[in-house]
């Protein structure tokens, strides 16, 4: 399976219509992967919450429009990255959209650890409530967004419900690099599953995006990580190994609590 990570930069300076087009653009261009992936809030920026009410869209808004297209013309699985949803009631979310090679929107997954403890994020969006996988053909995806990578226990109910490869988009700040790479890592090696964290490049509303995209295998072996700036990760995966490495070290099995 192939798998490519669209490490996109946001510049505030850039209108989001263009930005839209920028990246269908570069989704076009992965025509030949199997999956491709997006990072969060990429439209207006992870951090800029004081444009998140104005950015707001609905989930047939012009984003997933335009993801639609880009995944139908590319024929490719595409995780959009996340949206500022503007859900039934009025409500905003941080709301990932997953495209058929058809452009038939399948899954949404409203993130449900929100950052920002008692500002941003914490206070403007509403949380989601449940942990959602997607079967590939290849195999099961679990969905996660950025600040969930510090709640294994998330983790651990994507794998319970099937999940053998996890998803991360992100807006991750480059002060807190070493965690999003540690992070990552951990989440593989404890679920013995594959990683895919996008992360964007750039900054958003003042805050320095890390970049440094990166593919951990079953092991915590690092596939590929890209570097500070846009990049496009391109990796080919064996979805055969998580069962593999599973079998072979069924830690899994010894599970005691949250059983």
């Amino acid at each position: 399976m192939r798998a490519s990570l669209i490490q996109i930069n946001v510049d505030p300076q850039e209108p989001a219509a263009e930005r839209r087009v920028r990246a269908a653009a570069l989704v076009h261009e992965q025509a030949g992967s199997d999956l491709v992936v997006l990072p969060e809030l990429w439209h207006v920026g992870a951090f800029a919450f004081e444009s998140f009410a104005a950015a707001a869209e609905p989930l047939g808004g012009p984003t997933a429009r335009a993801m639609s297209a880009a995944a139908r013309d590319a024929g490719v699985w595409l995780h959009a990255g996340s949206i500022v949803e503007e859900a039934p009631g009025g409500a905003l979310c941080n709301t990932s959209l997953v495209f058929s090679p058809s452009g038939e929107l399948v899954r949404t997954y409203r993130k449900i650890h929100r950052f920002g403890f008692d500002k941003g994020e914490a206070v403007l969006m509403t949380a989601g409530t449940e942990p959602v996988t997607l079967p590939l053909p290849d195999t099961t995806l679990g969905l996660a967004t950025c600040y969930d990578l510090r709640f294994p226990e998330l983790f651990r109910a994507l794998v319970d419900a099937g999940a053998q490869t996890f998803v991360v988009p992100a807006g991750w700040p480059a002060k807190r690099r070493g965690h999003w790479t540690l992070l990552a890592r951990a989440r593989a090696v404890e679920n013995l599953s594959y990683v895919l964290a996008c992360g964007t490049a750039g900054t958003h509303a003042g805050v320095e995006q890390a970049g440094h995209s990166v593919v951990f295998d079953p092991w915590g072996e690092t596939v590929a990580e890209a570097g500070p700036g846009e990049e496009v990760l391109t990796v080919d995966l064996d979805p055969a190994r998580v069962t593999k490495v599973r079998e072979e070290f069924p830690a899994l099995k010894d599970r005691v609590l949250g059983r």
